[in-house]
C-alpha cells in the first residue's frame, strides 16, 4: 500500500493519470518519505486495517473513522478488472483520519486485536515483535496523515501487487 498526500488540485481523477502520478511517485518514494509527504506498508496493510475495525469501540467497524486510514475514501476503478482501484481522500477526510489515529488508544486496539495479528510471529524469539511491527504502522500512519492535514493536503492510495 502506498501513500501520497498532493495538494487537491492536483489529484488526477481518472485511473490512468494516476497510475501515471503514483507510478512516479513510487519511483521517488524514498525522498518523498523522507520529505513527509509519502508512507507505505508493504504487506501487512490489511491486518492494519483488522487492528483499526475489529470490534472496534469507537463506532461500528464500518465506521468511516475506523475505515480511513486504510481502504477508506473515494474509490477511482481500473477499466482491468485485475488491477485494485486508487482511492482518494479529500482534505476533509485526511483531517477526520489524521484525528481518529491522534485520540486512537493503541494499547487497547492491540488488547482486542493482537492475539489475532499475532499468529504469524509466533516462534519468534522477541515476544513484542508483533506488536511493535504494528506500533511502528500505526506511529508512521499518525505521523504521515498528521502532516498531510496541516498542508491541507488529500491523499491518494495505490495498492500494488
Amino acid at each position: 500500500m502506498h501513500l501520497r498526500a498532493t495538494a487537491s488540485a492536483e489529484v488526477p481523477e481518472d485511473f490512468s493519470s494516476l497510475y501515471d502520478f503514483m507510478s512516479t511517485a513510487w519511483e521517488a518514494h524514498q525522498e518523498e518519505h523522507t520529505a513527509g509527504i509519502a508512507d507505505s506498508i508493504d504487506k501487512d496493510f490489511g491486518h492494519v486495517h483488522e487492528l483499526y475495525t475489529m470490534d472496534a469501540d469507537h463506532g461500528d467497524a464500518t465506521n468511516p473513522a475506523n475505515t480511513l486510514p486504510i481502504f477508506g475514501g473515494r474509490q477511482i476503478p481500473s477499466p482491468a478488472e485485475d488491477q485494485p482501484p486508487f482511492v482518494l481522500l479529500t482534505p476533509a477526510e485526511v483531517r477526520s483520519t489524521a484525528e481518529f489515529l491522534r485520540i486512537l488508544p493503541f494499547d487497547e486496539r492491540w488488547q482486542i486485536a493482537g492475539t489475532k495479528l499475532s499468529k504469524p510471529y509466533i516462534g519468534w524469539e522477541d515476544r513484542n515483535a508483533a506488536r511493535n511491527i504494528f506500533l511502528g504502522y500505526h506511529n508512521d500512519l499518525r505521523t504521515f496523515y498528521e502532516r498531510a492535514t496541516q498542508a491541507g493536503h488529500a491523499v491518494i492510495k495505490a495498492f500494488w501487487y
